[in-house]
């Protein structure tokens, strides 16, 4: 760890012998903030493309946005809502910015985009594949992926091989840096919670606070130990389902044995498109009425709503970063090992949730950059909180994070994003915590609506 600490500290130093353009702010300069979306404030941090290589070398921009603290500043809280992907842009919603009004009542909150993710690559990303895995299409789609990749590099420049979390984490210090805080205060949803291991991974010395909400966890290699807990997750969802719709006469299968439905339906010719459909809405309760009575009209034999239909097309860099910190298993039979062992698992629904992240999605994509999982070292001013219900970011691996970084585990009956979702008592306690260090007394636990 020491080690670690003096190869950042040399890292974030020579960062300031960059040369920033007009309106853009070097690492270790204060930042230059800008008007935008109507009341708040954009800016640009321009750091190193690669900090294992700080100087002389390429340099890439961190986008930034601020909500200015409403009274009693306590400083800045720098936020990353997931992904990974932009959320900046999502700040014109006037509905999207009011999840974090809460915390902008005492600090300037500071969004920042993580670096490469608004490159436009010359042709969408490959359609990802779908379970159940067969050879041809892994086949075809690791072709696709690394022409995709090949297309792409002369857009990505400075990016390529530098997407990772570990790389996205010098970027942080250096924000923090810029804003002039001594230690960083960071919140972090979702995919932000990779970020936010990162840090504490380079960087724990210089944590004020931190919270992680909905984690991910990034210390697990096994990619069967890594998936199996959101597979059973989502299995244990579908008993939860079938015992909603028992006792809410709403639910377009009130009155019948739901798993049995469910069971028939797998035994038919549209066994593969059920499956795949319901598998994406399984892990959010509130999709339960509109899941159920798909599945009524899949029994009538009816699955034209389940058809896959085509998203706009995607020819940003985010499952790039992705498969910078999650690299799948390398070659048709591992993978095909790991779907067998999630079926073994999760053999209804929860093992067509969680292969989409260990099925090929990074399959022809250059192993370069790599930031792969790794344990975490102790850094206890961290409190984590996930849902109980939630397949994508189960409640397992918040639990580990937690215990690896000696922090506190808050425990939530409910599914993904509890803070941003407007989980009142998960709010109060983050609230709690990061205005002024106090964590969850020991046995806490917030329910569905807090």
């Amino acid at each position: 760890m020491k080690a670690l600490i003096k190869r950042a500290t040399a890292i974030a130093g020579a960062a300031g012998l960059l040369v920033t353009g007009a309106g853009t702010a070097t690492a270790g300069e204060g930042l230059a903030w800008r008007d935008c979306y109507d009341g708040l404030a954009c800016a640009e941090i321009r750091v190193p493309a690669d900090w294992d290589h700080a100087t002389g070398g390429d340099t890439v921009t961190v986008p930034l946005l601020k909500i200015p603290a409403r009274d009693r500043k306590l400083g800045s809280l720098l936020v990353n809502p997931g992904g990974p992907a932009r959320s900046i842009p999502n700040f014109a919603v006037p509905g999207y910015r009011d999840q974090f009004a809460d915390l902008a009542a005492r600090f300037d909150v500071v969004v920042f985009d993580p670096r490469g993710l608004d490159v436009t690559c010359p042709a969408p990303v490959p359609a990802a594949l779908s379970v159940p895995l067969a050879k041809s299409a892994y086949d075809s789609y690791a072709a696709a992926n690394a022409k995709f990749a090949a297309d792409c590099a002369t857009a990505m420049g400075g990016y390529r091989g530098h997407l990772g979390a570990s790389q996205v984490a010098h970027d942080m210090d250096a924000i923090r840096a810029s804003l002039g805080e001594q230690r960083l205060t960071y919140f972090g949803s979702s995919y932000g919670t990779v970020y936010g291991q990162a840090y504490a991974g380079l960087f724990g010395h210089r944590v004020g606070r931190m919270y992680l909400d909905s984690t991910l966890d990034h210390t697990r290699p096994d990619p069967v130990a890594w998936a199996r807990a959101g597979a059973v997750t989502a299995e244990r969802n579908l008993f939860r389902l079938a015992g909603w719709c028992a006792a809410d006469a709403g639910c377009a299968l009130h009155g019948r044995d739901v798993i049995a439905v469910w069971d028939r339906l797998l035994a038919t010719p549209d066994a593969v498109t059920i499956v795949r459909w319901a598998a994406a809405r399984i892990g959010d309760d509130r999709s339960w009425p509109a899941l159920t009575a798909g599945l009524a009209q899949a029994e009538a034999g009816d699955t034209s709503a389940m058809a896959p239909r085509p998203g706009p097309p995607d020819a940003r860099l985010a499952r790039t970063a992705f498969c910078a910190d999650f690299p799948d298993p390398d070659g048709f039979p591992a993978l095909e090992r790991v779907e067998d062992e999630l079926r073994a698992a999760a053999p209804r629904v929860g093992w067509a949730v969680q292969p989409w992240r260990v099925s090929g999605h990074c399959s022809g994509l250059p192993r370069v950059g790599l930031n792969r999982p790794a344990a975490l070292p102790p850094m206890p001013r961290v409190l984590v909180a996930n849902g109980d219900d939630d397949p994508l970011t189960p409640a397992e691996h918040g639990r580990r994070v937690a215990a690896q970084l000696h922090g506190a585990y808050l425990p939530a009956a409910g599914n993904h994003a509890l803070y941003l979702r407007g989980n009142a008592c998960v709010r109060d306690h983050v609230h709690r915590f990061l205005w002024t260090g106090e964590l969850p007394a020991p046995g806490a636990r917030c329910g569905t609506s807090g």
